[in-house]
This record gives C-alpha cells, sequence and structure tokens, in this order.
C-alpha cells in the first residue's frame, strides 16, 4: 500500500484572471473560483481520504470547504498549514508581472534566472519555499502511510512538488503547466519514491460543461 496524495490547486481569484503576484496576500475566490471548486468537489465525491489539508490561505481554505462537502465523509476536518502557502513575493504582491518586469527590472530579471536562490524583494526564495512545502507534505504522507489524503495549496507549491518528484532542476518549475482547480495525484509508496500519476488535470471543468 502506498499514500495516495491528490494535490489540488485553488479555485480563480479576481488576481488570477488579470496576473497580479498574490503570495502571501489573502485574496478571496472569485464566484467562477467558487463554481471551480465545486465542480472538483462533484468529481472526487466518490473517493474516501483518510486527510484533508489546506493552505491556511482563504483560497484555499474555501477551495477545500467547497469540496469537503461533497465528499463521503464529509466530516473530516480541514488541517490548514501556513507551510503549504503560495511564495512569498514580497514588495511585488498586488502587481501585475507586466509592471514587475516594468518596476524591477533588474531584480525580476535576477529572479527569473535564478529563483531558486534569488530572493523577491522582501520576500522569499524557491528554495524556501520548497524546503518548507516539502517539510509539510513529508509529514503528511508519513503520518498517512496508507489510504489517499487531499491537499490543497498554490501553484507554486504544487509545481515545486511535482518537480521534486521528478527530480528536475527547481529553477525550471515555471515549465510545468498549473490551471486553477487542476487535479494532480502522486502515490508515495515511501517518501522517496514518489510516482507522478496524473498531471493539472482539469477535466472536471470541461466534461461538466463548465464555462469560464
Amino acid at each position: 500500500m502506498s499514500c495516495r496524495v491528490y494535490l489540488v490547486r485553488h479555485g480563480e481569484t479576481e488576481w488570477n484572471t488579470i496576473m497580479k503576484a498574490q503570495g502571501h496576500t489573502d485574496v478571496p475566490l472569485s464566484d467562477n473560483g467558487r463554481r471551480q471548486a465545486d465542480y472538483l468537489g462533484k468529481r472526487l465525491a466518490r473517493e474516501k481520504f483518510e486527510g484533508l489539508y489546506a493552505s491556511d490561505l482563504k483560497r484555499a481554505r474555501e477551495t477545500a470547504a467547497i469540496i469537503s462537502k461533497h465528499l463521503q465523509h464529509n466530516c473530516l476536518e480541514i488541517e490548514t498549514l501556513p507551510e503549504l502557502r503560495e511564495l512569498n513575493f514580497g514588495r511585488w504582491e498586488g502587481m501585475t508581472m507586466q509592471d514587475v518586469a516594468k518596476f524591477f527590472d533588474d531584480d525580476y530579471k535576477r529572479w527569473w534566472e535564478n529563483p531558486v536562490s534569488v530572493r523577491t524583494p522582501g520576500g522569499e526564495t524557491m528554495a524556501e519555499l520548497a524546503e518548507r512545502c516539502l517539510g509539510a507534505l513529508k509529514q503528511i504522507v508519513q503520518r498517512h502511510r496508507e489510504g489517499n489524503v487531499l491537499v490543497v495549496s498554490h501553484g507554486g507549491p504544487i509545481r515545486i512538488i511535482i518537480a521534486s518528484v521528478l527530480e528536475m532542476d527547481l529553477n525550471k518549475y515555471w515549465r510545468l503547466r498549473m490551471d486553477n482547480a487542476s487535479l494532480s495525484i502522486i502515490d508515495f509508496p515511501q517518501w522517496e519514491k514518489g510516482i507522478l500519476m496524473l498531471f493539472n488535470d482539469c477535466s472536471h471543468l470541461t466534461c461538466s460543461g463548465y464555462q469560464k
């Protein structure tokens, strides 16, 4: 047996639609994001989960709460973990990436070339993000050595988790597309031997007749 981790990126926010850096800013889901979470909840309705975890930011907590209403064992308490938060973008938060490139040109170029080592102004490095989110996931996997767990987080942490499982260069994490309300699945027969089973799947949105 193994621990099967269902990784969910939170539903869409208004800032997602205009490409603003959110980071640790506590932005809620949009109406569209709530619909996305509801469709994903319906998809997962037949699954049995041993644990339900989420970033402590509102957009992730709300996504987890909407999904949990559809689950067979919806008495599961959502355990929130700040370690599952998005990258702290510091002074870039609330800015579009276009404006970041314009007003923080040198910092942005250095960060884009080497996000693992380069700190966002007033924020954190990708290495620091990897340390906290992988540490949290390891504890979850070791706690649930058998069965399914649901983890609702953000684009950055999920990309880093998947890139680490695939032994990718974490500086290239952006090559992994991660849509809002997407589902990815990793099996962990052992912590060191994760197997990617499903990646960035959004079929619950297309098959449901969902329209943005």
